[in-house]
């Protein structure tokens, strides 16, 4: 099985830069709900964020975080 596959479990750096995601992403779905109007480009919209929540969580998964 490649590394792709595995199960991930995230170091303490990881799960910090994760929430750090997280948090930004929902700060951004707020913005969406408060001021945007519901439509197809909403929703589509809300899509591709949790979308970058996902690639995102993955990178750091498979990759780490960057020393800061």
């Amino acid at each position: 099985m490649g590394k792709k596959f595995k199960e991930h479990k995230f170091d303490s750096d990881q799960k910090l830069a994760s929430g750090v995601v997280r948090e930004a992403a929902d700060t951004l779905d707020s913005v969406y709900e408060d001021w945007i109007v519901d439509s197809r480009e909403k929703s589509l919209a809300m899509t591709k964020l949790e979308e970058s929540v996902m690639w995102a969580n993955k990178a750091i998964a498979l990759h780490g975080v960057n020393d800061a």
